[in-house]
């Protein structure tokens, strides 16, 4: 049985201003998503990178995963094209920051 939950680090500017480097998410594992939700998905080329974007739409070859950085350097759906409902991992539950210890 997989743990229904991951723990999910944001490494890129991507998805600013709604998230940054150094938040932290925590995903439920599920591929049941909705259109404006923030899920987290293996890239369609690089299967071992773990994306986070918004789905933005269902098509006839999966979702249209955009990031939210208005800059357009972001790699997203505009860049590789619908992502196979497989390849979504979960939906971002919450974002916190690790609390910084000295």
């Amino acid at each position: 049985m997989r743990w229904p939950l991951l723990r999910v680090a944001v490494a890129e500017r991507s998805m600013e201003p709604t998230l940054h480097p150094g938040d932290w998410l925590l995903v439920r594992r599920t591929r049941r998503i909705h259109p404006g939700q923030v899920v987290v998905a293996w890239h369609p080329s690089r299967p071992t990178l773990l994306l986070v974007k918004r789905a933005q739409r269902l098509e006839p070859g999966g979702w249209w995963l955009e990031s939210d950085s208005p800059n357009g350097a972001a790699v997203d759906s505009r860049t590789f094209g619908p992502v196979s409902p497989a390849a979504i991992q979960g939906r971002v539950l919450l974002r916190y920051r690790r609390a910084h210890r000295e």
